[in-house]
């Protein structure tokens, strides 16, 4: 019995210890990410190293790298957070509910939130200059986009009743496509000098559209 307690007590220690290390490793990225985007915003992405982040953020260019593979990724940091995202919408919806409806409220809850990922914000201007003035940024969110569509399509396809098949692969692809359009159109918006206010009400009317065609097309492909 005695034993038992002190193991327990111990895997609790460890389970707490590791929280911590977690959460200093989140905050170790985070202050990463934070001191070089102020450092792009400043001079411009192509013109800061890695380097000169490590040395503002106070850690060794290999920590820099051990949060971020690629210098592109401490700006656009948000590439996994929407891989996981919309993965775990279709991996984890409700019983009946379609990958399609699942990633519909996905994205109007994103929009609801005004979180980075609906593009609806007041900052998204300032953001996106500066990724428009990268070469390399530009190229980055291209292949982001790539990767969020081949992370959907594993998603579709591990969770249709037939199996892998160009079905699953198909939705992933006018999914991704249908928001794409739906984002680059309030990003215009924004970034011609309207407010996050303006354009939401639009925004939420171009997902719904978005998907209410997607849903013709695919049930059409059936």
């Amino acid at each position: 019995m005695e034993e038992t307690e002190r193991r327990g007590s111990a895997e609790r220690v460890a389970d707490r210890a590791l929280t911590l290390r977690e959460r200093k490793k989140r905050e170790t990225r985070q202050r990463i990410s934070d001191e070089a985007t102020m450092l792009f915003a400043a001079r411009g992405f192509d013109q800061v190293t890695v380097a000169e982040v490590a040395k503002a953020a106070h850690v060794s260019t290999m920590t820099v790298f051990n949060h971020f593979p690629r210098k592109e990724d401490l700006f656009l940091d948000r590439i996994p957070e929407a891989v996981e995202l919309f993965t775990a919408a279709v991996r984890n919806r409700p019983a009946g509910e379609s990958p399609l409806a699942a990633l519909r409220a996905l994205l109007l809850q994103l929009l609801d939130q005004r979180h980075p990922l609906a593009a609806v914000s007041d900052d998204f201007p300032y953001f996106w200059r500066i990724v428009l003035d990268s070469p390399a940024l530009r190229a980055r969110a291209r292949e982001g986009v790539e990767e969020v569509e081949e992370a959907l399509g594993d998603a579709m396809a591990e969770t249709a009743p037939g199996g892998d098949g160009p079905g699953p692969r198909l939705a992933a692809a006018l999914t991704v496509a249908a928001y794409r359009a739906v984002y680059v159109a309030t990003a215009r918006r924004l970034l011609a000098g309207e407010r996050a206010d303006e354009v939401a009400d639009d925004h939420r009317s171009r997902v719904h559209g978005a998907f209410d065609a997607l849903e013709r097309a695919l049930l059409a492909t059936h």
